[in-house]
């Protein structure tokens, strides 16, 4: 069996020997067939070839946010990811870890972190409280907890 490696940089490009993979269509095959092996590492089986990915934390990084709102208010929030996948975000899963935000992506089952552009854009809907920030989504407050640092 074939093996590849790939690289995945904190903005949550892919790169393989030094080229980035800029072709929609791979890049988000790359990220819905992930699975996390039990050593910890990240692979993607394609075609009977194992596709290798590093990443500092998790390869999946936030890269855009499309947030639909009505009357002002914010009722919807999806996570854009390379390649252009998308998927709805759980609010209830916004966590902070080092100093950046995450939230839990593919059924709960990975970690995403956001990358610096969706978090400029979920900045604005952010509010204070004496709890610390939340994120209200359909007029429901969904504060945002520090957490400790965890595989995934």
């Amino acid at each position: 069996m074939r093996e590849y490696r790939y690289v995945v940089d904190s903005d949550g490009r892919i790169f393989h020997d030094g080229s980035e993979i800029i072709d929609p269509p791979t890049l988000r095959f790359f990220l819905r067939a992930m699975q996390r092996t039990p050593d910890g590492r990240y692979l993607a089986i394609c075609q009977g070839e194992k596709n290798w990915f590093e990443a500092r934390d998790t390869p999946f990084v936030v890269q855009r946010l499309v947030c639909d709102e009505r009357d002002g208010q914010l009722t919807d929030i999806d996570l854009e990811f390379a390649g252009g996948l998308r998927e709805a975000l759980d609010p209830t899963t916004l966590h902070v870890e080092n100093g950046y935000l995450y939230c839990l992506t593919r059924h709960a089952t990975f970690r995403a972190r956001f990358g610096r552009a969706a978090l400029q854009s979920l900045a604005a809907h952010l509010v204070e409280g004496e709890n610390g920030w939340a994120l209200v989504v359909g007029g429901e407050r969904n504060p945002i907890r520090e957490s400790r640092p965890q595989a995934g």
